[in-house]
């Protein structure tokens, strides 16, 4: 499902999709800082006061290791043995990302990654793009790590797969077939392994990505401070008159000051803000305006998701009040989540303080769930929705954002990144202070 934040990602994967690990770290932040200077020094961009006098910390980025991506396999492997499988089938995407280091984009040919239980991954790729993918396995994972096998313009790509699968004894055992791997490769993989047996290999791809690594919990950080950083320079920028899509490019060059391609891309203004994911009306601001940003950048390949909601001068005394209740139940949640607490509960912990406030039951005014987990996907598994019985665990990342909307009125919504520790939740940032304070 395309998601609001799937048109930056496809955007970025076409720019960054040729280049390796190390060179795309590299010339994105070269790429960000040609943005931010590109029309002089501070003082003489043309841009705010407040955008332009902030600084690159595309330096404080440390990209994810060899050593720790060979782990991440040791522990998939564990896991296909754990689930009885013979082994898991990935194609282009950030699973792919995760254990290889590779970014591709999808197309008409197949790409593929074969991790058998046991042995050595396989990638599967067509021949003309071969120097490309071993170029970015060397940088990602080590070009002694991994077989590639590749098949001509003219070939059977999937009897070419298939070939393979049998060279490592598996072509009738039980393999496990990526969520996100699309249909038309997934059914040809099955045709051309009749013998197989096929089921979802996210109990391993999940149960890899879920527990972010301190490595990875770093990048989640930076992004999220860097995102914080571009939203309080955006809204000190903000004059009266201007639209939501000003006020969004305005913190594009806010990320790119700061050497990181993001933004708020959703600028919800006053009543188009009681609507989660905005309205097609065009708004401006006003005296007075509610400001809703939701938005974040990627630090690694690693997302921040960013929420604050503020007002252009003084607020009104019910925003005040909306403001107080939305703040509670984010807190309430944080006090909820931690080793062994299902998800639903986390999310029922946020809805009981704003149902208790006068504006429940369930979904009335509280439209959506409390949060999804985050990491090199904005939106991935596990998801802090009620009835969900999944156990959270130490390393687990997830959004914390409850919010309240009011059609006719307005809508109020805070969001950060919470971490699940050994002992309990905390937020990767500090929380939202106040409608007047809302970057802390």
């Amino acid at each position: 499902m395309v998601t609001r934040r799937d048109t930056l990602s496809f955007a970025i994967a076409g720019v960054i999709g040729g280049l390796s690990a190390s060179h795309t770290l590299g010339a994105r932040a070269a790429a960000m800082a040609d943005l931010a200077n590109s029309t002089g020094s501070t003082g003489s961009t043309g841009l705010p006061p407040a955008i332009a006098s902030l600084s690159s910390q595309a330096h404080r980025l440390v990209p994810i290791s060899v050593g720790e991506r060979q782990a991440r396999f040791a522990k998939a492997q564990a896991l296909l043995q754990e689930q009885h499988l013979a082994g898991m089938i990935l194609a282009e995407g950030t699973s792919l990302n995760y254990f290889t280091g590779v970014s591709w984009w999808g197309s008409e040919r197949l790409f593929a990654l074969l991790l058998p239980a046991k042995g050595a991954p396989l990638v599967m790729c067509p021949a003309f793009e071969e120097a490309r993918a071993r170029e970015q396995l060397t940088q990602g994972l080590g070009r002694e790590q991994m077989e590639v096998r590749v098949w001509q313009e003219d070939q059977n790509p999937y009897e070419i797969f298939a070939r393979a699968v049998k060279d490592r004894g598996i072509s009738s055992g039980q393999l496990g077939l990526e969520e996100s791997v699309r249909y038309v490769f997934a059914s040809q993989i099955q045709q051309a392994l009749p013998h197989a047996h096929f089921s979802s290999a996210t109990p391993i791809t999940a149960g890899c990505r879920m527990h972010k690594s301190p490595a990875e919990v770093a990048l989640m950080r930076l992004a999220s401070e860097v995102t914080l950083s571009a939203y309080a320079a955006t809204a000190a920028s903000i004059q009266v008159g201007m639209s939501q899509s000003e006020i969004s490019e305005l913190s594009r060059h806010a990320h790119a000051r700061l050497g990181f391609e993001g933004a708020a891309d959703l600028v919800l203004i006053d009543q188009s803000a009681a609507f989660p994911h905005g309205s097609v009306q065009p708004t401006r601001v006003k005296e007075g305006s509610l400001v809703l940003f939701d938005g974040g950048c990627t630090a690694a390949g690693y997302h921040s998701d960013i929420t604050r909601t503020f007002v252009i001068g003084e607020p009104t005394a019910k925003m005040r009040e909306v403001f107080a209740i939305v703040h509670a139940a984010q807190h309430a949640a944080l006090t909820a989540a931690g080793p062994g607490v299902p998800c639903g509960e986390v999310d029922r912990a946020a809805r009981a303080v704003i149902t208790a406030a006068g504006f429940g039951p369930d979904y009335k005014t509280f439209t959506h769930r409390l949060g999804h987990g985050i990491g090199l996907d904005g939106h991935e598994w596990p998801y802090l929705v009620r009835g969900n019985p999944f156990k959270l665990s130490a390393g687990i990342t997830t959004s914390n954002e409850p919010g309240i909307y009011l059609p006719g009125e307005f809508g109020l919504r805070l969001e950060d990144e919470m971490l699940i520790t050994e002992h309990g939740a905390q937020l990767l940032t500090g929380q939202s202070v106040s409608l007047q304070a809302a970057f802390g």
